[in-house]
């Protein structure tokens, strides 16, 4: 009977990340998103504890940065400690936030850890097993040489394995360190590349099998859906499965509510609570945090815009009422649309039509969004800082942001006017 082997794969952990502005969210869990890294990591070691693996491949950015204190670092090695009780070896390379000249506190971890050099590219056997783990950690947080290609030949005999923290092609959205190739790691002739960086799950090869497992917990509504590291189940030197194991304690989604169907505000509260309480069902008794996108031309246009922070709190009480700490609303970002058929209106020659051609023109036009944004600058340097900083920041002096602005206008005023101020 061939030899079977189970390997887990997982990258980027970023223990005690930082959740920047959490204290500004109304109702935040904040105690437990804090902690989600943890548990998320105490959910990997109990992962290969009950899986027996043969061997824990940890691809960089195991830390966010050098830690605010030794708290961070012991709780990792502790963690490892119940790794080496079971007997599981546990490979790590560093990336870049966690780079050797990144966490330069001094850790001794337990002797089931072998971290890969950051100096040059080496190979691990582990001979029981039957594993050979090549790979580099990275020494500075920048970067840019193809580590990949300096890595050592196959181990004849062995499962060959690549660990690395790189951003294959330069992948969308991620800086470009230790940039290398399908083709290049393809030439070393290993069985498997665990990747690490990109902290969206995909396999990006099946021949061999290149894999991002993606985060182990998302940290933000960017990072969304099941999070987690991936089960590698080989038999005779060849990969039978790669699966994906959710660990995330924290699961962050966008839901997305279609306000078409609805006659008022109080029916588009009642669609959110039932998409929410469908999402939080499917998140398995983690918590919820969702941003809720509002989207869809609907009567209750009128009444969601004129009182967008009134319509906000409503559905953070449904939330609330229906779900209790099983959820969290992140952000509420409102897109419905008046009923009103603007194109229609922009043709007409009454003083409405008027407005609505005037307010469209300013919104084609490149130069006088410009010019507006230009003159809103001045506002917008004596916003107070907390309104300039951030995900939900405001700036008056980006074309972008005036143009949203106008959208409002055709949505709120327009229907106003034309209907007496019911839209």
């Amino acid at each position: 009977m061939p030899w079977v082997l189970k390997i887990v794969h997982a990258a980027d952990l970023h223990i005690d990340s930082p959740l920047r502005g959490l204290d500004r969210y109304e109702g935040a869990p904040a105690a437990r998103l804090r902690g989600a890294t943890r548990r998320a990591l105490e959910n990997l070691v109990t992962l290969c504890i009950e899986e027996r693996a043969d061997v824990l491949l940890l691809a960089g950015d195991v830390f966010d940065g050098t830690w605010k204190d030794y708290s961070t670092g012991l709780f990792f090695a502790s963690e490892m400690a119940r790794l080496r009780e079971a007997k599981v070896p546990v490979v790590i390379v560093r990336g870049n936030h966690d780079a050797a000249s990144s966490v330069v506190k001094a850790l001794r971890l337990p002797e089931n850890v072998h971290e890969l050099s950051s100096r040059k590219a080496e190979t691990y056997e582990l001979r029981d097993a039957g594993i050979a783990v090549h790979g580099q950690s990275f020494s500075q947080r920048v970067t840019t040489e193809d580590l990949a290609a300096r890595y050592p030949d196959r181990v004849p005999g062995l499962f060959n394995i690549g660990l690395l923290h790189t951003s294959i092609d330069g992948r969308e959205g991620h800086e470009p360190y230790a940039p290398t190739s399908i083709e290049t790691m393809r030439s070393k002739g290993y069985d498997y590349w665990a990747l690490g960086h990109v902290h969206a799950r995909e396999i990006v090869s099946s021949d061999p099998y290149i894999v991002y497992p993606g985060n182990l917990q998302g940290r933000h509504a960017r990072e969304t859906g099941p999070k987690g590291a991936s089960v590698l189940t080989v038999e005779g030197n060849v990969v039978e499965r790669v699966e994906h194991r959710a660990l995330d304690v924290v699961r962050w989604e966008i839901v997305t509510v279609d306000a078409g169907p609805a006659a008022d505000a109080l029916e588009v509260v009642d669609l959110v609570r039932s998409a929410l309480e469908t999402r939080a069902a499917e998140a398995d008794g983690r918590v919820l945090a969702a941003r809720v996108v509002v989207e869809g031309s609907t009567r209750a246009n009128g009444a969601i815009r004129r009182d967008v922070d009134r319509f906000t709190s409503e559905l953070r009480a449904a939330a609330t009422d229906g779900l209790g700490e099983a959820a969290w609303l992140e952000k509420v970002v409102v897109r419905t649309r008046a009923t009103v058929d603007l194109e229609r209106l922009r043709d007409e020659a009454s003083a409405v039509g008027h407005l609505a051609r005037r307010l469209a023109s300013i919104k084609d036009d490149p130069k006088e969004l410009a010019d507006l944004a230009t003159v809103l600058a001045e506002l917008d340097r004596k916003l107070p800082a907390e309104l300039r900083e951030g995900d939900g920041a405001i700036r008056l002096g980006d074309p972008a942001t005036v143009r949203a602005m106008l959208d409002d206008v055709e949505q709120i005023l327009l229907p106003r006017l034309l209907e007496g101020g019911e839209a």
